[in-house]
């Protein structure tokens, strides 16, 4: 109980200043030459987006380790990382084509960064959809950590779709090498929001995870 309520501590101060985030970008960013107001989506967009990615790194890092220790905090954890990216997952597909549509006059274009997000988030389905349909624990997770690390693999191609495609995506301005190509004011509304959105990935596993923990023994406790 205790990890659940530290977790929702910080999900709930994650969100107060997720709400500062965006009286900071709408009252005390400046507003981006070419795109306009719609550019503010930046803030909410790039961050899960990352958060999407690197979530389902972890899940696939956490299932590697899991297949040789078997270790059930593991699979627990790489749970929770699903659950919590398949959130960060929606919120980019939903956030991305109100962006887009004002910038590139549709809301969706099988572009290949775009492509790769939707197959992303239908991998997160996948996995939280073979967790629920295998009822042996041990079989559970173990057919679980290898669609997590088929899932993981697929990360590198979102980021890497700018480079190898032709898309509508521009190049990054953030991740990218050397300096990130944005004004200091923007810069810095973009790494707050970053912070926040790191903010609520932990206090979403946690949750998560305490949740699954608190299940888990309670099933023990009925058998």
């Amino acid at each position: 109980m205790t990890h659940l309520r530290v977790g929702r501590w910080i999900t709930a101060v994650a969100l107060l200043l997720l709400a500062g985030v965006y009286v900071r970008a709408l009252a005390y960013t400046p507003v981006e030459a070419s795109q306009g107001f719609a550019q503010k989506i930046f803030y909410l967009h790039v961050p899960a987006a990352i958060w999407a990615e690197t979530a389902m790194i972890f899940v696939g890092l956490a299932s590697i380790v899991y297949l040789f220790t078997k270790d059930p905090r593991l699979d627990r954890f790489a749970a929770s990382s699903a659950e919590v990216g398949t959130v960060f997952c929606a919120i980019v597909l939903t956030t991305g084509p109100i962006w887009g549509k004002p910038i590139w006059g549709t809301w969706w274009s099988w572009d290949a960064r775009l492509t790769f997000t939707l197959f992303l988030f239908l991998l997160y389905v996948g996995y939280l959809l073979l967790r629920s349909a295998v009822p042996d624990p041990g079989a559970r997770a173990r057919f679980a950590a290898v669609l997590g690390i088929c899932g993981m693999c697929e990360v590198p191609f979102i980021h890497l779709s700018v480079y190898m495609f032709p898309t509508l995506h521009p190049m990054p301005i953030v991740l990218q090498p050397g300096r990130p190509k944005l004004p200091g004011s923007m810069l810095t509304t973009w790494l707050f929001s970053l912070g926040v959105f790191t903010l609520l990935y932990v206090g979403f596993v946690v949750q998560r995870y305490a949740v699954s923990y608190l299940r888990e023994q309670l099933e023990v406790t009925e058998q």
